[in-house]
């Protein structure tokens, strides 16, 4: 893939790149998004160093890419559409340390999300990221076969009933909705997994004894090592992911460092 304005060095050969070349603090020419656009379509996710995103920077970058999801909890004031992360001392858990995609459990789940953190530990609070591609085409032909045209449920309130609602500033109801199990990306119309641990709770056409086993075991095929990639947060880092064909887990081995920062999540399609 030729770029004109940036430069893609990746991660894994799966899943990753970092992108250098870009100051995302200053507004975008048409063929920057281009550009960025068809790295995320290759990469999955995109990765930037030094990047100190203030919130008017961050929300230009996110609207570059479609209209911005209100955020499960109460955002920042004044803000809309964007969500805080932050974990100290008196954390008592973190959000997303089971893997997931973001809101799965909407009625139309989003495109992407944009994290910014501007202080990171000084060792430890990566973030692991797995290709739904590369998940789905390891299956056998049998297992494929098999799960064409099943239907699982993802459940919002059994995610956020674990959570303390103080402590996440959770408020209102969640959804529960129902999506294929194998999905075509509306962009690439490359096949791929969509279920997760975090949220996914049942495939629809199974009785429970047989939904839970074979949910069970895409939940194991879908954390396999080889489909991964890892990313060492520094200072001012930002990932920008694929919420439909990635899934993504938060590692908590920093405890009781500071790690915070933002997070805005894009409005995508139903998936078919």
């Amino acid at each position: 893939m030729a770029l004109d304005t940036i430069e893609a060095r990746p991660l894994t050969g799966r899943i990753g790149a970092e992108i250098h070349g870009i100051d995302l603090t200053r507004p975008l020419s048409n063929h920057q998004v281009e550009e960025l656009h068809e790295c995320l379509a290759r990469y999955l996710v995109i990765f930037f160093r030094d990047q100190r995103l203030d919130h008017d920077s961050h929300r230009a970058l996110a609207l570059k890419f479609g209209e911005i999801v209100p955020p499960f909890g109460s955002g920042v004031e004044g803000q809309p559409g964007i969500a805080q992360l932050h974990t100290d001392a008196n954390s008592k858990r973190i959000v997303g340390e089971w893997w997931h995609t973001d809101h799965s459990c909407d009625e139309v789940p989003p495109l992407g999300t944009i994290l910014y953190l501007h202080t990171v530990p000084e060792a430890g609070g990566d973030t692991l990221f797995a290709n739904m591609y590369a998940a789905y085409d390891a299956l056998s032909d049998r297992m494929k076969a098999y799960l064409e045209g099943l239907t699982a449920t993802h459940d919002g309130p059994q995610v956020y009933a674990r959570y303390d609602a103080r402590e996440f500033n959770l408020t209102g109801e969640y959804p529960v909705s129902s999506h294929p199990v194998v999905c075509t990306h509306p962009v690439t119309k490359r096949k791929l997994l969509f279920v997760n641990e975090q949220y996914t709770t049942r495939i629809n056409e199974l009785c429970k004894e047989e939904s839970d086993a074979i949910l069970a075991y895409l939940n194991r095929h879908c954390q396999i090592a080889d489909f991964q990639c890892r990313f060492r947060w520094r200072p001012h880092s930002v990932a920008f992911w694929d919420n439909l064909c990635t899934q993504h887990k938060a590692v908590w081995d920093y405890y009781p460092e500071t790690r915070s920062g933002y997070k805005i999540v894009i409005a995508g399609s139903r998936p078919v």
